[in-house]
């Protein structure tokens, strides 16, 4: 029997509901800084700015260092659209880099080449994305930050939890870290929070600033505004809602929870289709997050997922590389073939449904579905 299954859904129970009814029930606690504090005491860093959503936490961190008009920002071509956007918005320019032949992450060899070909002091930064929750080598960035004065910004949207040698992402030696608790990218369908982790003092002070209009004053429990106030910079309106900090500090106590489940899940797909023909599975890594379950397909990807479409399957694609799309590619007139290594993978990346909620026997209906139609694909 055909099945409906989405691309994602989240998993909520009782627990959101009561922190949520205790919002309304207009408690004096504050849930965004209950849950800026949990964040904090979680990872182990010294400062937790939240924010409304993970695209205003890298617009915000980008504002703390004081990003300026021709300032030149680092990025992998294989990243969701919100990375350069943010940087245009400042005037600035976002500088692609190719990703891995072997993998979706951000070559380093290619970045490390780049940087020592261009040395300029309007090279302000680089975002390094986690793709679908898989961990760069980390200690190699760190090595490119030192040597090359550059700093760092980890896109580490969905990777909360996620361990490197040992020790938590977001408390290692990045600048800032930013996180997102929406595992899905796209429309938020229930309520969404973005945080910039840092063990920066000077820019988490900045941040905390421009979050709230560079308004230099006090917020009362209810939100209003102290009687006098002054602004003493360009801010931003990007603060989170006590509402949307109580959905996310139930989902944030079943992180634990959500990572389990997801690398079970990882599991069951690979047990399931590895040596399927025309299809490529990742390689189980305990410290993978999974937080997207990509496959490659040797024969028209696209044509694959429409046929899984047709048993009720729904797919993404993480991410169409930025050097295809309309606004970049016309603004920075770049060639097709510029990012060999993205545009070969893009050709064949297929993400398929992964969240905490999916059940086993959905996810052997997907299997078994890719199998049909992998046995009749030419």
């Amino acid at each position: 029997m055909k099945r409906e299954i989405p691309f994602y859904k989240p998993m909520i129970n009782d627990e959101e509901l009561k922190q949520i009814t205790s919002v309304l029930e207009m408690g004096s606690k504050s849930k965004v800084e209950e849950l800026e504090n949990e964040i904090k005491e979680f990872i182990g860093a010294e400062y937790v700015v939240s924010t409304y959503n993970s695209t205003a936490g890298l617009h915000l961190a980008l504002s703390a260092m004081d990003l300026k008009r021709a300032d030149k920002v680092l990025m992998s071509v294989n990243s969701f659209p919100n990375l350069p956007e943010v940087v245009r918005h400042f005037d600035a320019e976002p500088i692609f880099i190719d990703i891995e032949q072997n993998g979706l992450n951000i070559d380093l060899d290619k970045l490390e080449e780049y940087l020592s070909k261009n040395n300029s002091k309007k090279l302000r930064a680089v975002i390094v994305t986690f793709v679908g929750g898989e961990i760069p080598d980390l200690d190699r960035l760190y090595a490119i930050r030192k040597k090359y004065n550059i700093m760092i910004i980890e896109d580490a949207s969905n990777t909360l939890g996620a361990m490197y040698k040992d020790e938590l992402v977001g408390n290692l030696k990045a600048d800032m870290t930013v996180f997102s608790m929406n595992p899905a990218n796209g429309k938020t369908s229930v309520a969404n929070a973005g945080f910039i982790v840092t063990n920066n003092e000077a820019l988490a002070v900045r941040a905390k600033l421009l979050r709230t209009h560079a308004i230099n004053s006090t917020f009362d429990a209810f939100g209003n505004l102290d009687y006098i106030y002054d602004v003493v910079d360009i801010g931003h309106k990007y603060d989170m809602t006590d509402l949307d900090a109580a959905f996310n500090l139930a989902q944030f106590y079943k992180s634990n929870l959500f990572i389990e489940r997801r690398q079970e899940i990882a599991k069951l797909y690979i047990e399931n289709l590895e040596g399927v023909k025309h299809v490529t599975v990742p390689t189980f890594n305990e410290d993978h997050l999974f937080t997207q379950f990509i496959v490659k397909i040797s024969k028209n990807r696209d044509g694959f997922a429409r046929e899984l479409k047709k048993d009720g399957i729904a797919t993404g694609l993480t991410y169409i590389p930025l050097h295809l799309l309309t606004y970049y590619k016309q603004k920075y007139q770049l060639k097709i073939t510029a990012y060999g290594n993205a545009l070969t993978a893009y050709g064949q990346i297929l993400s398929l449904p992964m969240y905490p909620s999916l059940s086993d026997e959905d996810v052997l209906y997907v299997c078994e579905k890719i199998k049909q139609i992998s046995k009749n694909w030419i």
